[in-house]
């Protein structure tokens, strides 16, 4: 029996009409949503936006502590306090160390540039700001599906965006169908706004087929790698924000 690939479902895929769709229900993307809403309501229009979120839920995949500048929130929400937004912990204490094998040494904060100092920042959960966020969307009337990752863009005949489509799901490893099978959905809209992050599926997809990358440098990326420690209550403090380099790393190592 010959495999049945997702490709030849795609002419029987249901199809939705929107004036904007989001992929990426990050903290960018729910912000567009909230401020194309905005807009609209400010002018006595209304449109039709949804976000694709990939996680089970909005702040499913945003996984590390933050420390958060509220110039943007307050520029996008300005009672963002009175709405119960979770900016809490206001930063106390800056302190940079650098480190070696057998210990540390505190630089002066008079000596550190201005980048290091966050008076007026917020310690915060960037998970469960970005689930506020996605609540603030979903009361202005934003669309948000999570559990629906955007699988392939789709383009009109001028090769321009027409949206996007999900994956189909419930097909098994041989490609068939399992039983669980559930057909793929089409979103098509005036505008696409890709908010996936800095190395999306999509983002490569619209790279090739843009060429985006002809006559550019290339990109650069680092790893990071998110740890969550627990740590005795009794040492500690709210708001203070360590920064560190050095050990472990070599000493030419940025």
């Amino acid at each position: 029996m010959p495999t049945i690939l997702e490709s030849d479902f795609e002419n029987s895929r249901e199809s939705m009409e929107y004036d904007v769709v989001i992929v990426g229900g990050g903290p960018a993307g729910l912000s567009a949503a909230i401020r194309l809403k905005q807009l609209a309501a400010e002018k006595g229009v209304e449109i039709g936006v949804c976000v694709l979120e990939k996680g089970s839920e909005i702040g499913a995949h945003i996984l590390s502590g933050a420390v958060m500048d509220p110039r943007a929130i307050d520029e996008l929400i300005p009672d963002w306090k009175e709405q119960g937004a979770p900016l809490n912990v206001p930063v106390a204490e800056d302190q940079f160390l650098f480190l070696w094998e057998g210990g540390a040494k505190t630089v002066p904060n008079w000596a550190l540039p201005e980048n290091f100092k966050n008076h007026g920042n917020y310690v915060i959960s960037p998970a469960n700001v970005t689930r506020w966020l996605g609540q603030q969307a979903e009361a202005l009337g934003v669309e948000i599906f999570p559990g629906f990752p955007a699988a392939e863009v789709l383009y009109n005949d001028d090769r321009s965006v027409k949206g996007v489509a999900t994956g189909n799901m419930g097909v098994g490893k041989d490609g068939e169908p399992t039983e669980n099978f559930q057909l793929g959905m089409e979103l098509h809209a005036k505008y696409t706004l890709f908010a996936e992050g800095c190395r999306g599926h999509l983002g490569r997809q619209l790279s090739e087929h843009f060429k985006l990358g002809k006559d550019a440098d290339p990109q650069v990326y680092g790893i990071g790698i998110k740890e969550l420690w627990e740590i005795d209550p009794a040492k500690h403090k709210p708001g203070l924000v360590i920064h560190t380099a050095g050990w472990p790393l070599e000493k030419d190592t940025y």
